[in-house]
């Protein structure tokens, strides 16, 4: 069945268009005497200016025209050059070399050359972002796909790490913070991430045990670099799901790039259950421009502008949960509507100063914006009932109850964070000194009105003989105005030894909020070996004091009133969270098949106190409030990175995991029995998940993309109900995405050989298939209540399985 897919795909990408049969590929890589990749080796046919650079793997390839005799040429500043004679007699031939030293050049060039960068961060190739098939858009399907990463929404661009939530992922563009709305609470609103990947350079990550520059935050950094380009380029894509435009400049002392990106997810919100007008529309523009002013000075500017906006007119929904001998049926029949509206500002400026070649400094400037408004008015009439299958095949069913509810919102948020910040580097013999100053203020103006009124049977819930009650009602209105203080410092130190190479990292970060008077101190320090032995292995240990800075939500501590009505206390009494890190990991380098694999294995435990507890609803958290928790997270992750065809990127993790947290002076029922310890909202005992590419071995320009994840449930209990925070788990996220693509190359396809083409340098033609086996994965669940306060889960189903088609060109 495999064979016949990837045959259909790529019969549908070729368009009957072949290659001339006098093209040869060579490929392979340049190894050093560990047989470990180099980058950087310069691989060129003698005679002709065909020249290209090995990856960080240490992969070349290059396609050309065959001749009897040709000379293959390797070379690399204080290596020795190779010169390869080929005498090709097929289509494909693969060359590996291993690059020598030159002895009299070993003073000039030192140990720099084969030295092994060591950190908690792991570095991505942006290259992997354009193919992988990916429902959400973003940058974020490949960190899925990462040790100790998890996501349970194919729509969302959020992620858990280690049992961490959303709000505890930092995200830094070109060392600055950016932020996501606070009004979101499903992932149909959520749109298009901060991250446009057409303008992404580097990709840098870590789980945990990160340095003392990244923020307050206690699950995971992500370090994203957008690019300076050296000539003009542009690119443009067209999709089922949406489109997006980049354009790049070079001159002398200025570049430019700006990209526009436009998602509309109504084609695959169609596949959801809940059937009606969904008209879902997100637009974002980016810029980065540099300007160097002398050569030691340059000048900056990231700005950024998204419109998120949904709208949605329901109309029914039918769901069928259960088992095969006692399914039920929730039925529902809408009327009513929602509109929401997301518009977010942003704007760096950044003035660098190179004094000497071992020192840098920054000024940065930077402002964000957003203004978020959510209205909805929906009322729904329900009937629940059984559904079998009678002896004659037929579907029938008998009426379990009848109900109607009306859910009714009315919320905006605006909030403006604005800084400034001084950063520094200095390189001096071994060490590498890093140091920062921010100061911040923060302003937040908050109104929220919503209500919810529920009916079973024709009687209003909670139910009450004397009064009509609401099932659910919270308005507010609230404003915050605060400063921030941050700084750090922070030395990176390298030296030799008999056991190897090492790598140290320590230093220190420092916090203070006005509003909760606390100051903070969080020092972290990590150590790391490469020992000289036979085998190429990696140690490294992490550890530090991590603290979760509140920002706004975490504040919001819901209160009733003699007559019930809710309403939201800022608790500015509330302190940060703290937790403490520790993380061992390993690295094994090797070779097989001719090609480089690693192996990474790391294990970790994070102690948690003064925790705030909170609830999680689709992609919405919802804080106690209080600092009313501790927890700890304790597991390991196992990846096995490598190329098991060269050049292509694959990757396979597992990880297991236990993440639990004590309530203060709570007991739960979890699986009917009484606990204090439960597990926290976001706890998945385990996650394996994979990256798959490959191409045809004697013509590469035809691949093949797969992403598969299989993960835990995640914890669910009845909302209000206290009892039952981690009553059971959801069924286990189940998805496999794949794509195919076929490239077209300007002088090497039939297809770019027309005029109107000549300025395009690539056409790609993808096709991809989401939820390849249509599992009906849940997201969260919907609570029916009777008069007797018993509550039903119905579950939330996701996306089923969608066709998508792109094209994307380069120019």
């Amino acid at each position: 069945m495999q064979k016949i897919l990837i045959f259909f795909l790529f019969n549908i990408l070729t368009l009957n268009i072949v290659n001339a049969q006098q093209d040869l590929r060579v490929y392979g890589y340049a190894i050093n005497d560990s047989n470990r990749g180099m980058e950087g080796v310069s691989v060129h046919i003698d005679g002709t200016p065909l020249t290209v650079l090995t990856n960080g793997n240490g992969y070349y390839e290059l396609t050309l025209t065959k001749s009897d005799s040709m000379v293959l040429v390797f070379s690399l500043d204080g290596y020795e050059t190779i010169r390869q004679v080929i005498h090709p007699q097929r289509n494909t031939l693969s060359i590996t070399v291993e690059m020598q030293p030159v002895l009299h050049k070993l003073d000039e060039v030192g140990i720099s050359a084969v030295r092994r960068q060591t950190s908690m961060m792991e570095t991505l190739s942006p290259q992997n972002i354009r193919l992988t098939p990916n429902a959400a858009g973003g940058i974020e399907a490949l960190l899925i796909t990462m040790a100790g990463v998890s996501q349970n929404n194919e729509l969302s661009s959020q992620y858990s790490v280690r049992g961490g939530n959303f709000d505890e992922n930092s995200v830094y563009v070109n060392d600055i913070e950016v932020y996501r709305p606070l009004l979101v609470r499903s992932s149909q609103q959520e749109g298009l991430s901060f991250i446009n990947p057409d303008l992404v350079e580097n990709i840098a990550f870590s789980s945990g045990g990160f340095e003392p520059k990244y923020a307050e935050k206690m699950s995971s950094v992500l370090d994203i670099q957008y690019k300076k380009p050296k000539k003009a380029e542009a690119s443009i894509s067209l999709g089922l799901l949406g489109a997006s435009l980049y354009v790049g400049t070079a001159a002398k002392r200025f570049t430019q790039v700006h990209a526009i990106r436009y998602k509309t997810s109504q084609y695959l919100l169609g596949t959801l259950d809940t059937k009606g007008e969904y008209k879902p529309s997100f637009i974002d523009y980016q810029t980065f421009m540099t300007f160097n002013l002398s050569p030691k000075t340059e000048l900056s500017f990231l700005g950024n502008f998204s419109q998120n906006r949904y709208k949605f007119i329901p109309q029914t929904r039918e769901t069928t949960f259960g088992t095969y001998n006692m399914a039920q049926t929730y039925t529902v029949f809408f009327d009513g509507w929602e509109n929401d509206l997301f518009r977010t500002y942003f704007g760096a400026l950044r003035f660098s100063f190179l004094p000497s070649k071992t020192l840098k400094m920054n000024l940065t400037a930077s402002a964000y914006y957003t203004n978020e408004n959510e209205s909805y008015d929906i009322t729904g009439a329900y009937l629940l009932s059984t559904r079998k299958q009678n002896v004659q095949g037929e579907i029938e069913g008998e009426p379990l109850g009848i109900g109607e509810y009306h859910e009714h919102a009315r919320n905006s948020l605006a909030a403006t964070v604005a800084n400034i910040t001084y950063s520094g580097e200095y390189n001096f013999s071994n060490n590498k000194l890093a140091w920062g100053v921010t100061g911040q203020t923060e302003r937040i103006s908050d109104k929220i009105s919503e209500w919810k009124w529920n009916d079973s049977v024709g009687y209003s819930l909670p139910y009450d003989r004397k009064i009509f009650n609401l099932f659910y009602s919270l308005k507010s209105r609230d404003t915050l105005n605060s400063f921030r203080t941050t700084a750090y410092v922070q030395d990176t130190y390298r030296w030799e030894s008999s056991w190897g190479r090492w790598t140290a990292t320590g230093g220190a970060r420092l916090n203070f909020w006005s509003v909760n008077k606390e100051l903070l101190i969080s020092p972290r320090a990590m150590i790391a070996l490469s020992p000289f032995w036979k085998r190429d292995f990696t140690f490294r240990l992490a550890t530090g004091v991590y603290y979760q800075t509140p920002f706004y939500k975490e504040l919001r501590q819901i209160e009733s009133d003699a007559d019930g009505n809710s309403y939201i206390r800022l608790n500015t009494d509330i302190k940060a969270q703290r937790s403490v890190h520790v993380v061992a990991g390993s690295d094994y380098y090797f070779r097989a098949w001719g090609r480089p694999f690693k192996f990474t294995t790391e294990a970790y435990i994070k102690l948690a106190d003064r925790v705030i507890s909170y609830e999680l609803e689709n992609v919405n958290i919802k804080y106690s409030g209080l600092n009313d928790a501790k927890a700890y997270t304790a597991g390991i992750d196992f990846k096995l990175f490598g190329e098991l065809i060269p050049g292509a990127e694959t990757w396979l993790n597992f990880s297991l995991m236990d993440s639990k947290e004590k309530i203060d002076g709570k007991t739960f029922i979890v699986n009917g029995k009484a606990q204090e310890w439960i597990p926290r909202p976001n706890s998945q005992r385990f996650v394996l998940s994979a990256l798959f590419q490959d191409y045809l071995p004697t013509n590469p320009k035809y691949r093949l993309h797969l992403r598969a994840i299989w993960s835990d449930g995640m914890p669910v209990g009845a909302p209000g109900n206290n009892n039952s925070r981690a009553a059971f788990r959801s069924t286990s996220y189940r998805r496999i995405d794949i794509g195919a693509s076929r490239v077209f190359t300007q002088g090497e396809d039939k297809l770019m050989s027309a005029k109107w083409l000549n300025k395009v340098e690539r056409i790609i033609f993808n096709i991809e298939i989401f939820n390849l086996l249509n599992i009906n994965n849940v997201n969260s669940y919907y609570w029916i209540s009777d008069m007797q306060q018993r509550q039903m889960a119905v579950p939330n189903y996701l996306t089923g399985r969608m066709f998508n088609f792109k094209i994307m060109a380069d120019f």
